[in-house]
């Protein structure tokens, strides 16, 4: 396939998947199986437990490769590359999937600088080719409730947005995601922060502005564990973020003020503990895919507290995952659009990269 789209077939686009460790087992396997139009042909793994497991899943007609190298030797035979892999990989193996002439979706970052990104972006479009970054949390339930609340006027003007992405983890776990080395792209910064300044941006729009704290905070930790960012919006609004492996009271996920009302929501979304339990948005567990109790509902009201009864619970709209794939296979056949661009992940990259030099020289950064 050399071309942005692939039409006129019937027979579902042909997917390959390098890595199957979190990201690759838990998040795209499953979504990319539970996609109508694509079928998960190859996965890139030399780990025979891994592909034991890919197997027991996707049945033996899955087929393995040892290295991306393989896939570029049989690009005839793909429609899209799917990179799972540590995030260092990620802008040598989008660079070497598009060169191939094939689509690619890459999990976020998409890179480890923006101007990375952007160069990534070019090679796409001059290709012609699709290329999309996985930033599944614009599916989540609680994003979808916010983001039709603002669109429905249901709080006024924003003024201020409070998103936090909390953890207790008092230990570190290891691995390459809390590495300390700059070439592995770790720490919660670039890892949980990628999604909430993704977030922040989709609701409001450009930042003029970054302020950051990142700190160390755990024995034995090498990246950052605790980081707060500020963004100063164009349009005037503030978002303050927080993202954290060491929050012993978890504060609300949500928490966006306007110049009407607020809304208040405490709690995650279901949809990635439903895949770590091995549950699927297809088939028995379909039914209901994404949707919470009454009792995590977020509150919109104004002059009160929700924990003490304050304003209305208002129904979370479900969590949709399933809606990035289904997108990217429309994108493919030319009957819908990219969900999100490696232009859009670029700019999220220059308000973490501003966050970073913040934090480290105390100084609030024009983007």
């Amino acid at each position: 396939m050399t071309g942005m789209t692939r039409t006129g077939s019937g027979s579902p686009l042909r997917v390959a998947l390098i890595g199957y460790g979190l990201a690759g087992s838990v998040f795209h396997a499953p979504l990319i199986a539970a996609t109508e139009g694509l079928a998960l042909d190859t996965v890139v793994t030399s780990n025979p437990e891994r592909q034991a497991q890919a197997r027991a899943e996707f049945g033996d007609g899955l087929r393995f490769a040892a290295s991306p190298d393989e896939l570029w030797a049989r690009a005839d035979e793909l429609d899209l590359i799917v990179i799972a892999s540590p995030n260092k990989t990620h802008v040598a193996l989008a660079t070497a999937a598009l060169k191939a002439g094939l689509p690619v979706v890459v999990d976020k970052p998409i890179a480890g600088t923006a101007a990375e990104a952007r160069e990534l972006a070019a090679l796409a479009d001059d290709r012609g080719l699709l290329l999309s970054v996985f930033q599944n949390r614009r599916w989540d339930n609680d994003f979808r409730t916010l983001k039709q609340l603002i669109a429905d006027g249901e709080l006024g003007d924003v003024w201020r947005f409070e998103s936090r992405f909390e953890r207790w983890r008092p230990q570190p776990k290891g691995g390459w995601r809390e590495s300390g080395n700059p070439e592995e792209i770790g720490g919660l910064l670039y890892d949980l922060g990628s999604h909430v300044v993704d977030q922040a941006l989709v609701l409001f729009g450009p930042a003029r502005s970054v302020y950051a704290e990142s700190d160390v905070r755990r024995p034995g930790a090498e990246a950052d564990d605790d980081t707060f960012i500020a963004i100063t919006h164009t349009n005037g609004v503030r978002s303050h973020l927080y993202v954290s492996a060491t929050t012993a009271q978890l504060g609300p996920r949500f928490r966006a003020l306007g110049s009407s009302a607020g809304y208040v929501k405490y709690g995650l979304d279901p949809q990635e503990a439903a895949l770590r339990d091995g549950k699927r948005p297809t088939g028995a567990d379909s039914d209901g895919w994404g949707v919470e109790p009454e009792s995590l509902w977020g509150r919109v009201g104004s002059g009160e507290s929700p924990l003490t009864g304050g304003g209305l619970p208002i129904e979370t709209l479900p969590g949709d995952y399933p809606a990035y794939y289904a997108a990217i296979a429309a994108a493919l056949h030319g009957t819908g659009e990219n969900p999100v661009s490696a232009h859009e992940a670029a700019a999220a990259l220059d308000v973490l990269e501003a966050a970073r030099r913040s934090a480290r020289d105390g100084v609030t950064v024009v983007v």
